[in-house]
């Protein structure tokens, strides 16, 4: 006989990002179908870019479908994807791809900052989140300690730094964007810069922007640690508890 009261074992947790699904769709299919199928006798210049882009665009539709959940970064990420396309469609200056790209990161960092002024922070979506830090046992240790005010000081300060790391991506997209896109869009030298620009983006650009989002991390960990008085083990969320077969 089972206890109504007993939590659900059914109930599925939030589903979070695969990291491979992430670099596939969104930068190595792009860049492949962009880089090698741009010539008139394959899919042309404007029929490659749009099955490009439909990939990241179809990921992050159904990344949100899954996660019914949708933040100003994501919205910015969106305007990146319609942008580009529409280079492609008036056949503007590759130069404009430059300045698209600094722009882009320069908006999200300004929404990280913004949301400061929200009741709901990006820094908690981004780093300070249930499916990484056992948020409620920490918040329980703070208000014991008397440092949640302390706590609050800490969290702008990382949003700080989480700002200017897309301020480093700003940097570093606009002077690699102005060093390899070159051509006018539209065209099938466009698509292969931009195949090209997505391909060494990753490791040129999201690998650094990545370590000082890291060390944002570890930052508000050593602050917890500080502030709270728990060990990593205590402060990282544990995974559920598989459950056995046969249970009701």
């Amino acid at each position: 006989m089972s206890d109504n009261n007993a939590p659900s074992t059914s109930q599925k947790p939030a589903s979070t990002e695969n990291p491979l699904a992430v670099i596939l769709f969104n930068i190595a299919i792009p860049a492949i179908i962009l880089y090698r199928f741009s010539k008139p006798n394959y899919l042309g210049p404007m029929g490659a870019l749009a099955v490009a882009l439909a990939f990241p665009l179809g990921f992050g539709l159904y990344d949100f479908a899954m996660r019914r959940k949708a933040n100003p970064i994501s919205l910015l990420g969106f305007v990146s994807i319609f942008a580009t396309g529409s280079f492609g469609v008036f056949h503007l200056d590759g130069s404009w791809y430059a300045v698209k790209e600094a722009v882009i990161p320069t908006m999200m960092g300004v929404a990280v900052l913004f949301s400061l002024r929200t009741k709901s922070p990006l820094v908690r979506t981004m780093l300070y989140n249930d499916r990484i830090i056992d948020v409620a046992k920490v918040d329980q240790e703070l208000a014991v300690r008397s440092n949640t005010a302390a706590f609050n000081v800490l969290l702008v300060r990382v949003t700080w730094l989480l700002a200017a790391s897309f301020l480093l991506s700003a940097v570093l997209n606009f002077t690699l964007a102005t060093y390899i896109v070159k051509s006018p869009a539209g065209t099938p030298e466009f698509n292969q810069e931009l195949g090209r620009m997505t391909a060494v983006s990753y490791p040129s650009v999201v690998i650094p922007c990545m370590l000082v989002t890291m060390g944002a991390l570890f930052w508000l960990l050593s602050g917890i640690k500080k502030l709270t008085g728990l060990d990593l083990d205590t402060i990282f969320k544990s995974p559920p508890p598989k459950a056995k077969k046969g249970d009701v």
